[in-house]
């Protein structure tokens, strides 16, 4: 028996266990709330809160607010010095730190060892039980898995306690079995400077069968280049000929495919999308013909949405899964094993379908662009690239953008930094596309562009290869977890780029 085969033989109850997420969620959500509950109630935030008094969602959702990480910023703080029971029963000694903001700072995420085992490792093994079902000849334990990780340091001065990238955490605890399969060493994988990290995790792999990816696609992309570059390969099945799956997250994939599907032409190329975060692991894509992935309904996580038409508005109510329409956007709220409780992670999420329960990553709650009141999401401007890609043999490898205010005679547009892999045939034309694919995407978009009035066509700036690599270099923010913000509502970010050029 092969070593992919057994992996089925061990796989197999777990996937009939995930097929009862079309049949059972809302059980099985009722199941995880009541846990998290449970194993709470005798915590600072659960007696707080009374969790020993409760025993249904409706009692849940009035015992506390919605929180951000501000409200919650203060007992985080508290656990990193040490202090046990606050938001999660015992002590948590690893903390994940997060640039998922736009002002700079870092949040610092509790992942608790349930957390590691009931969220983050799950979905890990659930993404594999479900490739291996789609791919049934598969054969990727014939090979390594090259996973890239990011670094971790001391927390404050107590003993036993690191701050890092969530990546580096799972290097760090991961079953020691694990690391006969990967590549590269342990070492490698956690070391701070990406630059340095980058070229011994190619000179490491570069000799190694590896079958399979995992990993923030822009990094990924980082190492395939260096990979190819030290190899003198043109593509990477010449250097892995037996590479037959990419497991990526993160990031949309969106503005990659095109590069990936460049260097790895192999028919065999398969690709996996995940939703997992700092503060969990969440969705899959278990149907590699459907875009949209499941939510992951018995994990160490319980979910809630507010409709992103009240979002930020007094009088806007979460409502649980079993609540959610198909084609809203909402904003999630997630109660987790690590304590963080009626949690505003940032993301919006849109339902293609409740039976089962599939979702798209429609954009942040705080990546968007506002400002004349266009309500451009990130999903409508990975489409809209996609798009203008397609038309003009273009590809994109980041991108953001942000409003220009009106000018004294009331002009007013968006502004796009783009960096190219491959240019369009015309940038002129690529430009007119893409804003011609977001109206017909945002109707409110439309609405501000109708006849030039209130919002002028968008300007596009192509900037040279490399740039957002040396912006975030000079953040600190290079590898790892952090990637370029896409939208924003002001013009810090941009006004820094375009300054460096």
């Amino acid at each position: 028996m092969s070593k992919t085969d057994f992996m089925r033989l061990v796989l197999s109850p777990r996937l009939r266990q995930l097929d009862k997420y079309a049949t059972q969620a809302e059980e099985l959500q009722i199941k995880a709330l009541r846990r998290l509950v449970r194993l709470a109630r005798n915590t600072e935030w659960g007696h707080r809160h009374g969790f020993a008094n409760i025993s249904t969602y409706e009692q849940f959702a009035t015992s506390g607010p919605v929180n951000t990480y501000e409200e919650l910023k203060g007992y985080i703080d508290r656990m990193r010095h040490g202090e046990s029971d606050v938001l999660w029963p015992g002590r948590v000694r690893w903390y994940a730190k997060s640039s998922g903001t736009t002002n700079d700072k870092s949040k610092f995420i509790p992942v608790s060892k349930q957390a590691l085992h009931d969220t983050h490792y799950r979905g890990g093994t659930d993404a594999v039980a479900w490739y291996l079902r789609n791919n049934p000849r598969s054969n990727m334990f014939a090979g390594k898995a090259l996973i890239l990780g990011g670094s971790h340091q001391p927390n404050y001065n107590v003993a036993g306690s690191l701050v890092g990238d969530l990546s580096a955490i799972l290097i760090e605890n991961i079953n020691p079995l694990v690391n006969l399969l990967r590549v590269p060493k342990k070492s490698t994988a956690l070391l701070s400077d990406f630059e340095e990290k980058r070229d011994r995790i190619a000179r490491e792999a570069m000799n190694k069968d590896v079958t399979n990816l995992s990993g923030v696609p822009s990094w990924m992309m980082s190492v395939i280049n260096r990979v190819l570059e030290i190899s003198g390969k043109d593509t990477l099945d010449q250097v892995w000929p037996n590479l037959e799956v990419f497991f990526h997250g993160g990031v949309a994939f969106t503005p990659y495919r095109t590069q990936y599907e460049h260097l790895i032409p192999s028919a065999r190329m398969h690709y996996m999308e995940t939703y997992n975060a700092s503060e969990g692991f969440f969705a899959l894509q278990d149907d590699p013909q459907d875009k949209a992935m499941s939510l992951m309904v018995d994990y160490g996580v319980f979910y809630e949405f507010i409709p992103m038409t009240d979002f930020g508005s007094p009088e806007a109510t979460a409502v649980p899964l079993w609540d959610v329409e198909t084609g809203k956007n909402y904003a999630m709220l997630i109660s987790t094993s690590s304590g963080l409780w009626r949690y505003q992670i940032g993301d919006t999420v849109r339902f293609t379908s409740t039976d089962p329960y599939k979702i798209v990553i429609s954009g942040r709650t705080k990546s968007f662009i506002n400002a004349f009141g266009e309500e451009l999401i990130v999903d409508n401007a990975e489409q809209g690239l996609l798009f203008a890609c397609e038309q003009t043999g273009a590809q994109v490898s980041e991108y953001t953008a942000a409003p220009v205010y009106m000018n004294a005679e009331g002009q007013c547009r968006h502004q796009w930094l783009v960096e190219f892999s491959k240019q369009p045939d015309d940038m002129e034309r690529f430009a007119r596309l893409l804003d011609e694919r977001l109206q017909q995407l945002n109707s409110d978009y439309e609405a501000k562009r109708f006849k030039n009035i209130t919002l002028q066509r968008l300007e596009l700036i192509a900037v040279p290869q490399g740039t957002f690599e040396a912006w975030l270099k000079s953040k600190g923010k290079l590898g790892g977890q952090h990637k370029v913000p896409r939208l924003s509502n002001e013009r810090t970010i941009v006004e820094e780029i375009l300054a460096k050029l």
